[in-house]
């Protein structure tokens, strides 16, 4: 009998092609391969490959808080039903998803707000793309419970692994020593001449962390959104965290 394949896919998506960056992992019962590592990545090269693998996951927010989207068209049209508060509690509401408070509870930390933070200039993109995705004939669900897409967080990835994440975007050292960790906990992996484009590159590096918990994703080795938040993750997004450690993926 054939082995069974796997391929999945991260993008470390940003607001224009320039620092988009798109990993490739090939996966079979011995090993991993990273078999693509882009940089300056189109949406059009994004949407192709999601066509050949079972889980893209995205490093961006896939939607907005419910309460901000409820407030912003009131807002327009001032028909607020109550006096707007305007107080930091109330601010939070409108600014953090409910993925935001779960990735909060387990790392403690908070993601960056997709309405308040420039985070919103690529979540804009992110709207277009997953857009594109639909249209080709995919299957795109916010909360990642099915379909190809599924929204990943590659620092909160880290710190579900426990592992020393302190300056790895902007020190090429550290990611160097984060793939040798890598490397030990599954010498499985094949980076081949990918690895190099890792440490000089922080997008890189992400993008192939984003294929990871993908690979996490589509093997339901992942913490689901609780079952009274399914349908706000569907329209919020669902950050993905790994519910196993690296070595676990193969």
């Amino acid at each position: 009998m054939r082995e069974p394949v796997m391929r999945t896919a991260g993008v470390d998506l940003a607001a224009g092609n320039k620092r988009t960056a798109l990993a490739v992992i090939e996966w079979n019962p011995q090993g991993a391969r990273v078999e693509q590592l882009t940089l300056n990545v189109d949406d059009a090269e994004i949407v192709r490959v999601a066509q050949q693998v079972a889980k893209v996951g995205i490093d961006c927010a896939l939607g907005w808080p419910d309460e901000f989207v409820s407030f912003v068209s009131a807002h327009a049209k001032l028909t607020h039903a109550e006096p707007v508060d305007g107080g930091m509690e109330w601010r939070r509401t409108l600014a953090y998803r409910e993925t935001d408070r779960h990735v909060r509870l387990q790392t403690g930390r908070w993601p960056l707000s997709v309405s308040t933070d420039r985070l919103g200039l690529t979540a804009m993109r992110c709207a277009g793309l997953l857009g594109r995705l639909a249209s080709s004939g995919l299957i795109v669900d916010r909360s990642g419970s099915r379909g190809v897409v599924v929204e990943v967080y590659p620092g909160a990835t880290l710190r579900c692994w426990e592992w020393d994440l302190t300056d790895y975007r902007v020190n090429p050292a550290v990611r160097r020593t984060l793939i040798q960790q890598m490397e030990r906990e599954a010498p499985w992996i094949d980076f081949g001449s990918h690895a190099e484009l890792m440490v000089t590159s922080g997008d890189a590096f992400d993008a192939v962390l984003a294929a990871f918990t993908a690979r996490a994703a589509a093997r339901g080795l992942c913490i689901p959104p609780p079952v009274e938040h399914r349908l706000r993750a569907e329209r919020e997004g669902w950050i993905a965290l790994p519910s196993c450690g690296l070595g676990a993926l193969l």
